[in-house]
Order: C-alpha cells, then sequence, then structure tokens
C-alpha cells in the first residue's frame, strides 16, 4: 500500500512540476491525473496493490471535502456577492460535462457495436 501511495503522490508532484515549470492554467493533480492515466494505459492496466490503494482512498473521499466545505463558509460573503456568475459557471459546466458525456458514450457505443459484428 505505501508503495502505491507512493506511486499516486509521485505523478501528483511531477504534475505540480510541469504546471509550475511552464506556468499552466491547469492544476498540477490534474496533469498528474493525466499523467498516471497515459503511463497505466502503456502498462495495461493497474496492479493489484495500486487497485487496492486507490479504492481504499475513494472509500473515504467524503473527507476530502471538509476544505471545501471549510472555505465555502469561510468566504461565504463573497459567494453572495458573486452568485450569478458561479451559478452561471456551475451549470455552463455541467451542461458541458453532460454533453461530452453524452457524445463519449454514443461513440464508445458505435465502436463496442462495430466490434460485436
Amino acid at each position: 500500500m505505501l508503495q502505491s501511495l507512493t506511486i499516486l503522490l509521485v505523478f501528483q508532484l511531477l504534475g505540480e512540476v510541469i504546471a509550475r515549470a511552464f506556468a499552466l492554467p491547469v492544476p498540477g493533480p490534474v496533469i498528474g491525473m493525466a499523467l498516471l492515466f497515459v503511463a497505466l494505459m502503456l502498462r495495461g492496466g493497474p496492479d493489484e496493490p495500486l487497485r487496492s490503494t486507490a479504492g481504499t482512498l475513494l472509500q473515504h473521499l467524503s473527507l476530502l471535502f471538509v476544505p471545501a466545505g471549510t472555505g465555502v463558509i469561510l468566504y461565504g460573503a463573497r459567494l453572495a456577492d458573486e452568485w450569478l456568475p458561479l451559478t452561471a459557471a456551475l451549470v455552463g459546466s455541467t451542461l458541458l460535462t453532460i454533453a461530452v458525456t453524452a457524445v463519449v458514450l454514443r461513440a464508445l457505443s458505435k465502436r463496442v457495436h462495430q466490434a460485436e459484428h
């Protein structure tokens, strides 16, 4: 488990280094997650210890929302002042996510359907 956790943290660190070195507008953990995804695709998927560690982290995912909840309480006045752009961003990003998911699902469904025939 320690080795798998180290792998996850190393990829997050790599993402942070890349994001800061190139002044990218993408968060380092997102870049690290993409790098981990590519590495796992090249390797043929995660091994059992990594799968187990990721599963354990996902079971306790709700704990990671505590800092975000604290931020909402801490910046409540600012959120009240800027509720309209925040609401527009949330609704827009949600609709965009649903649309992209639908397009990807349709493409993958066609691919699977073609593979069956």
